[in-house]
This record gives C-alpha cells, sequence and structure tokens, in this order.
C-alpha cells in the first residue's frame, strides 16, 4: 500500500509538471516590435505635446507580450536614419522573430537638406534596411508615409508625397516583404473626414488653448492623440490584412 501511495503521488506530480508544461507552450512568447522612421511615428518631448506619434499609440491595440521599442525620430530621412548612428543601435538588439516597421518618406524629397533621397535611393535604403533586419532573423514590414492634410479649394485632398510611396510600395515588392499602404489608408481616412473634421487628427490648437502654443498652431503633418490612435488603427488593420503572425496579437 505504501509503495502503491508513492506511486499516485508521484503521478499526480507528473501530471502537473506536464500541465504547467503545456501552458508554458501555449503562453505567446515574447516579441519586439521595434519602429523606424520619422515625426509622424516618433516620441515626443513634453514641450511638444499635445502633439503624438502614432508608434506611441500602437502597443495600445498589442497584447502585453508584445513589447514596441519606438525608435523614429523627427526630422529623420532614410538616409539620415543611418548616417546619424541610429539604426545600429537598432540593429544591435534585434533578435530572431522580432519585427521591423519601416516607415520613412517625409522628409525623403527635400532636397535642400543632407536628408534628401532621390526616390530611387529612397527604394535602395528601404531595401537595405529589410536585408539587414533578415540578417538578424526579423521580419521587416514596409509602410508607405501617412498623408498630410491638404485640401484644396473644392475639399479635395491633394497628394502631397509624389512618388515616394509608390517606390515604398515597389521596394516591399522586390523584398517580398510585407506592405502597409498608409498613404492611400490614411488618405481615405482623412479623406473621408472631410477638411474641418480631420484637423481633429492633426495639431491644430487655438491661442491659449495649450501652454506648449500660446499663439496656437495649425499644423497638418503631426497628429493630435487623437489622430496617433487613429493612425495606429490603420496600422492594426493592415497587420491583420497582410497576414503577419503578430495579428495573433492584436487585442479585439
Amino acid at each position: 500500500m505504501r509503495k502503491f501511495g508513492f506511486l499516485v503521488r508521484l503521478t499526480g506530480i507528473f501530471m502537473i509538471v506536464a500541465a504547467a508544461a503545456g501552458c508554458r507552450s501555449f503562453a505567446p512568447a515574447p516579441v519586439t516590435v521595434y519602429i523606424i522612421g520619422d515625426s509622424t511615428a516618433a516620441a515626443k518631448q513634453e514641450d511638444r505635446r499635445p502633439e503624438t506619434g502614432w508608434g506611441e499609440s500602437l502597443s495600445a491595440y498589442l497584447r502585453p507580450a508584445v513589447s514596441v521599442e519606438n525608435h523614429a525620430r523627427n526630422g529623420r530621412s532614410s538616409r539620415s536614419f543611418r548616417q546619424e548612428g541610429l539604426w545600429q543601435t537598432v540593429y544591435e538588439r534585434i533578435t530572431p522573430g522580432d519585427y521591423v516597421f519601416i516607415q520613412f518618406g517625409h522628409n525623403d524629397p527635400k532636397p535642400d537638406t543632407s536628408r534628401f533621397s532621390s526616390p530611387e535611393d529612397y527604394g535602395e535604403n528601404l531595401k537595405r534596411y529589410v536585408r539587414e533586419t533578415r540578417e538578424r532573423g526579423a521580419t521587416a514590414v514596409i509602410l508607405s508615409p501617412i498623408v498630410r492634410r491638404d485640401f484644396d479649394a473644392t475639399g479635395n485632398l491633394q497628394p502631397t508625397h509624389g512618388v515616394y510611396p509608390a517606390a515604398a510600395q515597389r521596394a516591399a515588392e522586390e523584398m517580398k516583404v510585407p506592405f502597409i499602404d498608409m498613404t492611400a489608408r490614411s488618405r481615405e481616412l482623412i479623406s473621408g473626414m472631410g477638411d474641418a473634421p480631420s484637423k481633429d487628427l492633426f495639431l491644430w490648437l487655438e491661442p491659449g488653448e495649450h501652454p506648449n502654443y500660446p499663439e496656437g498652431v495649425q499644423d497638418d503633418t503631426h497628429l493630435s492623440p487623437a489622430g496617433a490612435l487613429a493612425i495606429a488603427a490603420l496600422v492594426v488593420d493592415g497587420i491583420r490584412e497582410t497576414g503577419l503572425p503578430l495579428r495573433r496579437q492584436i487585442v479585439r
């Protein structure tokens, strides 16, 4: 009887260990989403609030197993982000199974600055980021730039990035990586809202409305907190539609 009791207890222990191992096998493995890009995604300093980058809002839509590291910086292009050593910092942190979301295009077209990249160079820069992300065993995702809020007199939203969104899509196709067309998605959102209502998504403030902008501000490029959440939601829609495994970590 003593031997039988010992076997029963031993069996119980094995069952507990097996159950615990089974729970671990179903628990989502930790994963990090790295964001590299410009001011439309970047985290903001307190003296710039309420300006908000969409990268700051992405984690609101993802489960706790996903860590979002937002390395986007104001004013950077696909060229200057690398030249300033910002990419090297990200590259050294990437581990297998992670994601790198790559979104430039607002500053690359500026020919009067050292940030300038021709459409051809811009595409090559994106492809280099993809290759180096793969070297680290991670998944690269290319996003085209979000639109600026630029309505004409007849209420039509004007294109503001020329051929750069197409160059981003072409780079993604050539490298066979997921592409989220944020230009088209943000255009549909902002155009659908219309001229006046869409101001709520951008940094538009009346004089005296916020201490950081005592004279007010009318910024059609950078996002408000509501705009950052709305754009991050479009990114999440793109994650779903491209079929990335990351979609399983979306908060429903």
